[in-house]
């Protein structure tokens, strides 16, 4: 062996190729937008239906929620967890490597558990509630426990859509290598 040392490179072996990761990319960005959609809609039915005079609009709005407010929004989200893993791992930004992705990361978990954990049981109720108005029942109390994942989520998703823009924060740990090496390395890939 020479003198000098062998470098061990840390992480995923693969990297993406341009087209797998423009197919990912345009994926990921798909189940975003998907997402952003599905999570305005829920916000128009839930004003709608907590703002309308009409107890049929109010039914009709509150009964839809049931239909795509929670797997389809949960498949979504799946999908951009997936598809933003595959991105983090086979491109240069890594998984755990900078701060925008680790938050990006967060914050799709931390909503993907909410919409089955949380936003589902609040989702049922209020069908329940639609399902009430519309028969002329006697019906629970309004469902204004939405209003707030309303204003919460699509804030949020617009932030993880800046970080994805933007990029900011840096690295997590920076890089330790000297800086000549680092150019070397950077000129490598």
């Amino acid at each position: 062996m020479s003198g000098s040392a062998t470098r061990v490179k840390v992480g995923w072996p693969v990297r993406l190729g341009s087209r797998t990761r423009k197919g990912v990319l345009t994926a990921h960005i798909v189940a975003a937008g998907a997402w952003i959609g599905i999570d305005a809609t829920l916000g128009i039915l839930v004003v709608t239906g907590l703002s309308t005079e009409d107890p049929r609009v109010a039914a009709t709005s509150f009964q839809a929620l049931r239909l795509f407010a929670v797997w389809p929004m949960f498949v979504v989200s799946v999908l951009c967890l997936v598809t933003g893993v595959v991105l983090g791992l086979g491109t240069k930004y890594g998984l755990l490597r900078y701060w925008w992705v680790v938050a990006k990361l967060a914050i799709n978990l931390l909503f993907s558990a909410l919409i089955v954990f949380a936003l589902r049981p609040d989702i049922e109720l209020a069908a329940d509630y639609g399902r009430q108005l519309a028969a002329g029942e006697p019906a629970l109390p309004e469902p204004t426990v939405l209003v707030a994942p309303v204003v919460v989520a699509p804030t949020l998703l617009l932030v993880a859509t800046l970080l994805a823009v933007f990029k900011p924060w840096g690295r997590i740990r920076p890089s330790t290598r000297p800086p000549r090496e680092r150019v070397a390395g950077a000129a490598r890939r």
